[in-house]
């Protein structure tokens, strides 16, 4: 094939998997991150604690996890015809990508949110913050670059994804490598569609990665006493919000 013959599906192939991955990791992280948050608030100890519910959601998280994506794909085709009214096509495709990435993200939400410190979120409480506060103004923030690095983490799985999910007409750059690169023997095709994904890849890996470190690098520099910024107009004579106000 020519360049000519071959830009054409390049620039097709890309927008099909840049529509696949943008919408199905929006969905990750709209799902993903309350769910992720759950698992913590849930557990022993947490500000919702319920044994119960924390199990039951993490065997549900448990098993998503663990059902590799191409028998997902298959096990999900009634529920992706339903909600889009086909089994192919990209639109398609972005139902099994978003149902494998919410459980992946949510794991990654949850280690995240289990390294914030205990103090701060107990210097909230002592002060009559809410757990929606306690969320809000702790938890979401001080996790913030470590919860990019796993939305980071989950496009990057997400395009592996997308590649697999070409594989059974979902379009995209693995439709392209499978049915002209592999079936039809354009090796040379195929292997750009390799190099077009790793370089993908790598530009949104080190757009994660910078983006991680420049809110970690900020938060460093304020400190968590911004943290409490939210209380400084409702208890104005505490220790904390009171250091707030000299900052």
């Amino acid at each position: 094939m020519t360049w000519s013959e071959i830009q054409p599906l390049l620039s097709q192939a890309c927008w099909d998997t840049l529509y696949m991955v943008g919408w199905s990791t929006l969905i990750a992280i709209v799902g993903g991150l309350p769910l992720g948050l759950l698992l913590v608030l849930t557990d022993r100890g947490g500000l919702l604690q319920n044994v119960v519910a924390n199990k039951v959601i993490g065997q549900i998280v448990n098993i998503a996890r663990s059902m590799p994506f191409i028998i997902l794909m298959v096990a999900l085709m009634t529920f992706t015809r339903t909600i889009t009214g086909t089994t192919i096509g990209r639109e398609a495709a972005i139902v099994p990508l978003a149902v494998g990435a919410i459980p992946f993200y949510a794991r990654l939400v949850e280690m995240s949110v289990r390294e914030v410190d205990d103090g701060l979120v107990e210097a909230v409480q002592s002060m009559g913050g809410s757990t929606w506060k306690t969320v809000r103004s702790v938890l979401v923030p001080e996790a913030l670059p470590s919860l990019i690095s796993g939305a980071t983490t989950t496009v990057v799985a997400l395009i592996g994804y997308s590649a697999m999910a070409g594989t059974v007409g979902a379009g995209g750059l693995g439709d392209i490598a499978i049915r002209y690169g592999y079936q039809r023997f354009e090796t040379g095709l195929m292997w750009i569609t390799v190099a077009v994904l790793a370089v993908a890849i790598s530009l949104l890996q080190f757009g994660g990665d910078f983006a991680a470190r420049a809110l970690h690098r900020r938060a460093a520099k304020s400190g968590p006493l911004l943290l409490f910024r939210p209380f400084s107009g409702i208890f104005p004579g505490t220790v904390a919000t009171d250091a707030v106000k000299k900052n």
